[in-house]
């Protein structure tokens, strides 16, 4: 019989050097196919490398957390070519894409190796109110300073207090989602 707590306070596990893991877990093409049921919506993350390039990356796992303070979070692959600059600068844009762009979401979801140049070639890009790289034709772009970072497997959970955000409200403009492995959007 498992006598492990259900919940552990935070940081307890990390000093114990075990994982909150059991020996039967859901194999990764069951995981993926599970969650491809669950529609979200495709957001690029960037920020300046050490360098003060633009570097990014595709991600679909990023939502609010709270509003007093405002907090969001996103999981980053600790293999993304951008995990580096996002983990040491502790500052990131989040920006929501809208229908139109599945290409630039395609581009930024290459394999870990694509540089951030190769990434941002061609497209037009401009710092934000607090200093962050922002796609110009996202449908809104939140800037953020990291508050806490958690692991979780392969991925780091970054959660970050929002510094500014611009929204494009232009009429017609719906956002870009991913639903069972494809792009999507609210009307078809």
């Amino acid at each position: 019989m498992d006598r492990r707590p259900a919940v552990q306070a935070l940081g307890e596990l990390e000093k114990s050097g075990g994982t909150c893991y059991n020996d039967q877990v859901l194999g990764p093409d069951d995981f993926r196919r599970a969650m491809s049921h669950f529609a979200t919506g495709v957001t690029i993350i960037t920020a300046w490398d050490a360098d003060h390039r633009p570097t990014g990356l595709t991600a679909s796992s990023f939502t609010s957390v709270s509003l007093h303070p405002p907090l969001i979070l996103v999981c980053v692959s600790q293999k993304a070519q951008s995990y580096p600059a996002i983990k040491s600068a502790g500052r990131f844009a989040v920006n929501i894409l809208c229908t139109g762009q599945e290409a630039v979401s395609r581009r930024f979801a290459t394999a870990p190796t694509a540089s951030g140049d190769e990434k941002f070639a061609g497209l037009e890009y401009r710092p934000g109110a607090a200093g962050l790289p922002i796609l110009d034709d996202a449908l809104a772009a939140i800037e953020c300073t990291v508050v806490h970072a958690y692991p979780g497997g392969d991925h780091t959970i970054f959660v970050a207090q929002v510094d500014a955000a611009d929204c494009r409200d232009h009429v017609g403009l719906e956002p870009l989602l991913y639903f069972r492995g494809k792009y999507s959007r609210l009307h078809s």
